[in-house]
């Protein structure tokens, strides 16, 4: 798809949503009530126009097809890179390409956060959450490491681990040259992305730290074995389909009894003692919503201190829809706003002893 088609067809969008209310619903349709929730209008306009674009399924042909496609999208939902946030290429242990987004007038030794890519271990990219780490870096003030893991099916389970734990490594090692507090680097991602950050504080808690001073986890993946209700009520019509999962999962996983496996299912973790505090926010008409809230309790449970946040009327990827409505960039405010209070508060454990 040429640039002029993205950016004409981003223009056209952007459009629809500037519409009276009244004809924004009569394109979108009459409300959606599921499970005692009502779809936001922007989120259900927002799927009435995929059905009428040439936009394809998130998980339709080859992977490599699908991460072209994805990236595409992304420019038309995310919108023009937001500003002033300065932007550094890096490779963290000379193989896992990184970027590095600085806010504005940001003094050295600032928090940090190490942001993973959602995408089902197999798509997304970089590229495709730039904005998303751009609207974190200026309205969190803080600096944003994106990391470029390897993905499925090329680099399958635990290829991804192995990176995200690499990069919060680099992260903590390299603080000063990143102009970074040590002791206060998050963790966070959206999707596979937060299952990823999730994951990546279970290791390090349970190795003895360094660890994460926080995490923020949007929608994350928590447990791919479980059959749960939220699964059966979303599986199709709501951006992200069981068709999807049970591709990427196939693409993820190298044998079924990976997804038992704690790095893959962090929901499975028997021991949630010390880990660093969380932000866990849910989108009320996602497949995953279930066995996200369920890790929030765990968490709770284990004595960890935890922000919960179900976002009713929303669906799964909101993180990257900054560009259209309103809806989707209010939940991203408060990731945002939580996210520089976490940082602030927490105690400094990342220095590890």
């Amino acid at each position: 798809m040429p640039l002029s088609t993205i950016a004409l067809q981003g223009a056209a969008l952007r459009a629809l949503y500037r519409l009276p209310r009244r004809i924004r619903r009569l394109i979108a349709g009459a409300p959606i009530r599921l499970d005692d929730q009502e779809l936001a209008l922007d989120a259900q306009l927002f799927l009435r126009a995929r059905e009428l674009s040439t936009l394809p399924a998130l998980s339709k042909g080859t992977p490599e097809k699908a991460r072209r496609d994805l990236d595409k999208g992304a420019a038309i939902a995310a919108g023009e890179p937001i500003e002033p946030v300065a932007v550094r290429e890096l490779t963290i242990d000379g193989t896992i390409p990184a970027r590095l987004y600085q806010p504005d007038e940001l003094p050295e030794g600032s928090p940090l956060l190490v942001f993973f890519h959602g995408g089902g271990f197999t798509i997304g990219s970089i590229t495709s959450h730039d904005n998303t780490c751009r609207f974190l870096a200026k309205h969190a003030r803080v600096r944003v490491l994106s990391v470029g893991y390897r993905l499925a099916p090329e680099h399958p389970f635990p290829d991804g681990v192995d990176d995200a734990v690499a990069a919060f490594k680099y992260a903590h090692a390299n603080a000063a040259e990143l102009g970074a507090d040590p002791a206060a680097i998050a963790v966070g991602g959206d999707s596979a992305g937060g299952n990823l950050a999730t994951v990546v504080s279970q290791l390090t808690t349970r190795a003895g730290g360094p660890k994460p001073a926080f995490q923020l986890l949007l929608y994350p993946s928590a447990d791919a074995t479980s059959e749960t209700r939220s699964k059966q009520l979303f599986a199709k019509g709501f951006f992200l389909t069981r068709d999807d999962m049970d591709w990427f999962m196939g693409h993820y996983a190298r044998t079924e009894q990976d997804k038992q496996d704690p790095r893959y299912s962090p929901g499975l973790a028997t021991d949630l003692s010390g880990m660093p505090p969380a932000y866990i926010a849910t989108a009320g008409f996602d497949p995953l919503r279930d066995e996200g809230e369920a890790y929030a309790e765990s968490l709770r449970k284990a004595g960890v201190p935890v922000v919960l946040t179900r976002h009713a009327d929303l669906i799964h990827g909101y993180a990257n829809f900054l560009a259209i409505g309103t809806r989707f960039r209010e939940a991203m405010f408060e990731a945002a706003a939580v996210l520089r209070v976490g940082l602030e508060i927490s105690p400094k454990e990342s220095v590890g002893e």
